[in-house]
């Protein structure tokens, strides 16, 4: 007994015409196993090529996202540049540098501006402990940097204003840090030396997901590689390079619902009258970066879902191909069938039945092709993936719809044959 015959009982009147003619359909398609794959093969590639490529693109744009937010996506980033030392000495004669006052220039100069942060790489030489080594660099960093960036925290506490004012000898270890120096201890509570220095652990930030990772040229992920110390002991207690400036980056936490842009272009012009127009800085917009992040993942969606959206039209035109030489090779029972008192209508429901039950079954099967083309990409490549549903939903959808489209002309040409030249035909 068939499944068909087992449901009759369950399934409502209504549906059983429907139900009967798809059972019909799948009977006709089974009887010619090879054709029907090669014809489903367009089909299954093109659904699952769009799967793999939306979710692989929406998985990038939440991985950028994630990114942007290790830079703070309220901030405005003012990075020093690396200068050749032929061109800083004559730099230096018109610019002295990023320092502290130009942070304290732009509080006091925009209102979009609330907060300010400072950090001062230092020349590190030296880094060990007790228990190990480390080739880490160190840096000084303001009371409020920890407030400006979206560090996490796997230990301990972040530095304060309380150990700048004090010019305590107190350090934050990056992980990778605090793994190289202490492998099989805490390294809370515990004595760092670097270059001549001791200082004392109070914290060890978490390992961030994009450790070693670079957005759009920046680099991200190095605070796991870095000391952090507060900045006026690094002023006060390391020496300082002759033209070396003051400070390495500001970071601006601007007012929320500021347009990031437009505040840049105004710090921008802030900076250049400050360092009379000497670029020896760069500003990073991460709003900014994001949005071209965003175009960007947005054009590569489109053209590889245009290509995927081939595949499926050659899918589609393959149905076709199957669907008018079933219609040549049945003709016979077409005309049979109307002379039984078939009606046109239903001649050409049970070939637009037939059409889309193999658009729904290479949307099936392109589903999981999708899913595992998406896994394979993701292991080998290195590319984030996302799971969208609405991909999965797009893509079957528009695969049925190819399929009820392209079955249109066959149908309609199986209708509109003469049941006696039918009956007769060889």
């Amino acid at each position: 007994m068939s499944l068909l015959e087992k449901l009759h009982g369950v399934i409502p009147d209504g549906w059983r015409p429907i139900m009967l003619t798809f059972a019909d359909a799948l009977s006709e398609l089974s009887q010619h196993k090879l054709r029907t794959l090669l014809t489903l093969l367009g089909m299954i590639f093109g659904v699952g090529a769009v799967i793999a490529m939306l979710n692989i693109g929406k998985g990038a744009e939440r991985e950028a996202l994630r990114m942007i937010e290790t830079m703070g996506l309220n901030n405005l980033i003012v990075q020093g540049a690396d200068v050749p030392d032929d061109e800083l000495y004559e730099q230096r004669k018109q610019s002295s540098g990023l320092s502290l006052r130009d942070g304290e220039a732009a509080v006091s100069t925009f209102d979009f501006v609330s907060a300010f942060a400072a950090q001062k790489s230092l020349p590190t030489y030296s880094v060990f402990s007790a228990h190990g080594k480390s080739d880490a660099s160190a840096s000084g960093v303001s009371g409020d940097y920890f407030a400006l960036s979206p560090f996490k925290l796997n230990a301990g506490r972040l530095l304060g204003p309380e150990d700048e004012s004090t010019l305590a000898q107190v350090a934050v270890l990056g992980e990778s840090v605090a793994g190289q120096l202490f492998p099989e201890y805490s390294a809370l509570g515990e004595m760092v030396k670097v270059n001549h220095l001791w200082f004392r652990v109070v914290g060890v930030l978490d390992s961030p997901f994009v450790d070693g990772a670079e957005f759009e040229g920046v680099k991200l992920g190095t605070e796991q590689n870095q000391i952090f110390i507060p900045l006026s002991t690094a002023d006060q207690r390391f020496a300082r390079e002759t033209l070396a400036p003051e400070l390495s980056e500001l970071k601006f936490r601007l007012v929320p619902g500021t347009d990031a842009r437009e505040a840049a272009r105004a710090l921008t012009h802030l900076m250049e009258r400050r360092h009379n127009s000497v670029e020896d800085y760069s500003v990073v917009v991460p709003a900014a970066l994001m949005a071209q992040k965003m175009e960007t993942q947005a054009i590569f969606n489109i053209v590889m879902s245009c290509v995927a959206g081939i595949s499926l039209l050659v899918g589609g035109i393959g149905i076709m191909n199957i669907m008018l030489a079933t219609v040549l090779e049945r003709t016979k029972e077409i005309g049979l069938l109307r002379a039984i008192g078939a009606t046109e209508r239903d001649i050409r429901i049970q070939y637009m039945v037939e059409s889309f039950t193999i658009a729904i079954l290479g949307g099936l099967l392109g589903i999981v092709f999708g899913v595992l083309l998406s896994e394979v990409i993701a292991l080998y490549a290195g590319w984030p993936v996302s799971w969208s549903i609405g991909a999965i939903v797009l893509s079957f959808t528009v695969c049925a719809l190819v399929g009820l489209v392209f079955g249109v002309y066959p149908a309609i040409k199986a209708s509109q044959l003469n049941p006696i030249d039918a009956l007769q035909s060889d």
